[in-house]
């Protein structure tokens, strides 16, 4: 006779104590912390997916990594059946079981829950489970086990799949409850196969090399196996920082959006170089090429000067390059009266991340809709859901397109339609395009398809991409706080609304600033307040920042140095 689930949750959450005064709060993506501070959290994580996919009646998914944090942290990304992150309306279920004091309190809490959503646990739930990735942490496999352990207390089976990027493991959530092809090998697959359906192969003798910087994380084995399946488009990685460095240490995505500065192993590169970086599970891609030197000591052209400098095409350059190639596709399909295009919306969605000069070009770009959202990809991932194809990058690299399945329906009779054959030859690159990019959730990988597909289709390189706006200077900071939670915004992240005293103050100091903008907001992962200053020159930006940072400090109550 089974033990009733209460008894098997109490019994099981022993092996899993709570750390003392540790308080787990869910944020923009999950919970994150140092790896030794996690099994309670993890094994809880694993009950609330498992009673996520009895509610819905389909697979979930959970993902243990801590992204672009340093190596001792880790963390756990929670998958809906859709394969997106998830749902708002259930994180405070996970942050209530989460902080359970005790086994007792913990069963409890899931009798609420499990009441609360009127969920019956089925006594043979064979068609559904749970699968579980961890990254490259050495703190992933037990962690691993612990979501095991958490989803087979409250009766769902289990899939340990190991090592795989977050967007991988999203994918195959996606995939599996669609009923289509779900393994790691038809992921590598089903996105080769589609880039080669954009780009054709190499007849062109279109070669290109990649030069990636794996941030010493999961991507480097996962690119490798990729790689092969794209000798015939002529596209060609060069896998640097692949495992011998620390993790998200000198280099990955994070590292350089913060620093401008080159990574580890990247000094020796000529200017033309095209490189692109991710991070530590993969989930975020950042282009950039050396900065170039006039010349070398010795007047000698020919030899490579070693530079620390980087010029970066971010999260903002790759939706207005993704937006300028979607454009000219709708244009292909064509936009009047009873054409294939008639009122297709186009959306981009940015954050207040966005450079002020990235917006103003989408705006200015026929048939683009600009939406801003608070900051946070589950704000964004939503927001793209309202148009037929709705692209989201933040500036930090983290994005998509995501293409409506109506849309795609439309899309499938235009590209049988031989009565036009460029609206025909638009809609199967439409088609491709949602294959190339992964629908789930933003994916480094399938970015840099996505990258590679709208240089390659558009005939530009990187002085072309570069070439759609200047960037106004920009500078980031974070303020050490007591408790982050002091800061409460409005206006999508872009106004302070607690405490009162601050944004009047930061208005001041912006209005002092010629073209200024700054906004500040409590972070997502850890007590720290970031500020967020742009400015007409980087001297200007910097100043900008370090006044409002100084204000955040004072007024939201600062802890250690500034």
């Amino acid at each position: 006779m089974p033990l009733p689930i209460s008894e098997n949750i109490i019994n099981a959450s022993k092996a899993y104590p709570k750390p003392n005064n540790f308080k787990p709060d869910y944020g923009t993506a999950g919970f994150r912390s140092l790896a030794e501070n996690l099994p309670s959290t993890v094994f809880r994580c694993g009950i609330i997916m498992a009673a996520r996919a009895f509610k819905t009646n389909k697979s979930t998914g959970i993902c243990i990594t801590a992204s672009h944090n340093p190596a001792p942290d880790n963390g756990v990304k929670l998958v809906e059946p859709s394969g997106e992150m998830l749902c708002q309306e259930w994180e405070p279920y996970a942050n209530k079981l989460a902080n359970a004091e005790t086994d007792e309190e913990l069963a409890k809490c899931v009798a609420e829950l499990l009441n609360s959503e009127n969920i019956t646990i089925p006594t043979n739930p064979a068609s559904l489970k749970m699968l579980i990735a961890h990254d490259t942490r050495s703190s992933g496999p037990s962690l691993s086990d612990a979501a095991a352990a958490g989803a087979k207390a409250l009766g769902l089976t289990t899939e340990l799949h190991g090592l795989r990027t977050t967007p991988q493991l999203h994918w195959s959530v996606m995939q599996l409850n669609k009923n289509l092809p779900s393994s790691e090998q038809d992921y590598y697959t089903t996105l080769a196969t589609a880039f080669k359906q954009l780009v054709g192969t190499n007849s062109d003798n279109n070669k290109v090399t990649l030069h990636i910087d794996c941030a010493n994380g999961v991507g480097a084995p996962k690119m490798a196996q990729l790689a092969p399946l794209l000798s015939e488009t002529g596209l060609e990685f060069d896998l640097r920082n692949t495992g011998k460095g620390v993790l998200n240490g000198g280099c990955g995505s994070d590292f350089i959006q913060r620093d401008k500065q080159l990574p580890e192993n990247f000094t020796r590169l000529p200017p033309t170089a095209r490189c692109a970086a991710v991070d530590g599970d993969s989930d975020r891609l950042m282009y950039f090429r050396p900065l170039p030197i006039s010349s070398d000591t010795d007047g000698d052209d020919s030899v490579i000067v070693p530079t620390t400098s980087a010029q970066l095409f971010d999260g903002d350059r790759i939706a207005a390059l993704v937006a300028a190639y979607c454009s000219d596709l709708l244009t292909a399909l064509g936009c009047g009266p009873g054409c294939a295009g008639e009122g297709v919306s186009l959306g981009i969605i940015q954050t207040a991340y966005a450079n002020g000069a990235s917006t103003n070009y989408l705006q200015n770009q026929p048939g683009c809709s600009v939406k801003l959202t608070p900051t946070g990809v589950k704000y964004l991932h939503e927001a793209a859901h309202h148009f037929d194809i709705g692209i989201y990058f933040e500036a930090n690299g983290h994005g998509m397109v995501l293409f409506k399945p109506a849309f795609l329906e439309k899309m499938n009779l235009v590209a049988v339609d031989q009565g036009n054959k460029e609206a025909a030859a638009a809609a199967s690159d439409f088609i491709a395009l949602s294959q190339a990019v992964n629908q789930s959730v933003g994916d480094a990988i399938s970015g840099i398809l996505l990258v590679e597909a709208a240089l390659r289709k558009k005939g530009w390189g990187l002085e072309d991409w570069a070439a759609l706006y200047t960037d106004l200077p920009s500078r980031q900071l974070k303020v050490k706080v007591a408790d982050r939670k002091v800061i409460t915004t409005t206006d999508a992240e872009t106004k302070v609304s607690e405490p009162k005293s601050l944004q009047p103050l930061i208005d001041v100091a912006v209005a002092e600033v010629p073209n200024g903008r700054a906004f500040v907001r409590p972070s997502g992962t850890e007590d720290v307040v970031r500020v967020y200053a742009e400015a007409v020159d980087q001297k200007m930006a910097d100043i900008l920042a370090n006044t409002i940072a100084a204000l955040v400090y004072k007024h939201a109550g600062g802890v250690g140095d500034l």
